[in-house]
């Protein structure tokens, strides 16, 4: 189970140390950093696809993703007795995003481009990289370690041993190194890595896939937009979770039954509700009722992740039915670890409290993301960026 994530320089955050939980709940008010901290989550796992330089320069390049404020905010800036100002900056120019779980950990710092960038000025370079065994980096924990161009691994001896060839400045250890390095640990941190699962793009507009007929085969994992949903309800029932998905209607829509219609191979989700003489398919169905239909496929997925992002599920759903996406959050968290942004007081109600559950209620201090209640760097988790 993850359980540290770390960003420094990223938006409004400055530096964040987050402590995570089986299933650990993002909340606070409009703009105090939660899309911020999920992108940041998905920049860490584009780490492992190759992707968190594209990445970056598709919202802007690094200028515009870094931390717009001041490298030190002041006592007398926060008494309000000096404007905030620009300090001298006592590092170089980074974005710096990691992860630890018990027995693994990695972090990547990005900085910018020397000078010509030429046509891809907005592509960050990665400086460093590293590996390492156990929670926390450490000379004696690091299993591979990239800085600049050059990347050493260690050996099974607890030798270092230098990589042939040199990395550009776009590739990451995690893609080019890992098959032919011989460190285990690099593999795992790519799987690890690629198995995360995001969703922030579920649609359920009139044109949305999901409420036509689609050819469908076995589906255990709803894809990012939703078009499988038919498929991927399917699939549950058939892979043993029937009962599952029918407490699931039955809670949100009392005396509804759901069916999935399979003719020709072309999938259609029909749902059956009390009064009606027929049932409604999934273009008939309402924005909230068909989230919540494509909800149920992302949390009772036949083969859970390690872990599983959701970005403000509660977005379109009418709020009776927040108590049973509550309930189908906490059973998700059963098999996988969870991570829920959102801004919705009810769903966090809905969610409850227990052991495994972390809320961590986001807030603005000087433009800056803060944990409420957190009084200073002792109260938080044990962290340290490996050194460029």
């Amino acid at each position: 189970m993850i359980r540290t994530l770390a960003v420094d320089g990223y938006r409004s955050i400055r530096s964040l140390v987050l402590g995570l939980d089986r299933l650990t709940v993002v909340t606070g008010a409009n703009g105090v950093g939660k899309s911020s901290l999920y992108r940041s989550l998905r920049l860490l796992a584009e780490c492992a696809l190759g992707g968190v330089v594209g990445a970056v320069a598709r919202e802007g390049g690094l200028a515009s993703t870094l931390w717009a404020g001041p490298a030190v905010i002041g006592r007398a800036v926060r008494a309000g007795e000096h404007p905030v100002q620009g300090t001298t900056r006592a590092g170089p120019v980074a974005l710096r995003l990691g992860f630890a779980s018990d027995d693994l950990g990695y972090a990547v710092d990005l900085g910018l481009p020397p000078p010509p960038a030429g046509a891809f000025q907005h592509d960050p370079e990665i400086k460093v990289e590293a590996v390492w065994s156990g929670p926390l980096p450490r000379p004696t924990t690091l299993a591979a370690q990239r800085r600049g161009p050059s990347v050493r691994v260690r050996d099974d001896d607890g030798a270092w041993r230098q990589r042939p060839g040199r990395l550009r400045s776009f590739e990451s250890m995690l893609t080019e190194v890992v098959d032919a390095a011989g460190a285990p640990e690099l593999l795992d941190v790519r799987e690890r890595l690629r198995g995360w699962r995001f969703y922030d793009q579920l649609r359920t507009d009139a044109e949305a896939p999901a409420r036509r007929p689609q050819i469908g085969t076995r589906t255990p994992v709803l894809g990012p937009d939703g078009a499988d949903l038919a498929a991927a309800l399917a699939t549950i029932a058939d892979l043993g979770q029937g009962p599952a998905l029918d407490r699931a209607v039955s809670r949100a829509f009392p005396g509804s039954r759901l069916e999935v219609d399979a003719r020709d191979g072309q999938f259609e989700v029909r749902l059956h509700q009390h009064g009606l003489l027929r049932p409604l398919t999934a273009a008939e169905l309402s924005d909230g009722t068909l989230r919540y239909l494509l909800w149920v496929a992302a949390l009772l997925t036949p083969r859970p992740p390690e872990l599983l992002v959701l970005n403000e599920p509660e977005t379109s759903l009418h709020p009776d039915l927040l108590p049973a996406l509550g309930e189908l959050v906490r059973e998700a968290a059963g098999r996988t670890q969870v991570v829920v942004v959102t801004h919705s007081a009810r769903l966090v109600a809905a969610i409850g409290t227990g052991d495994g559950i972390a809320r961590v209620e986001l807030v603005k201090d000087f433009g800056e993301t803060q944990i409420a209640g957190r009084e200073g760097p002792l109260d938080q988790p044990r962290w340290s960026w490996p050194s460029r």
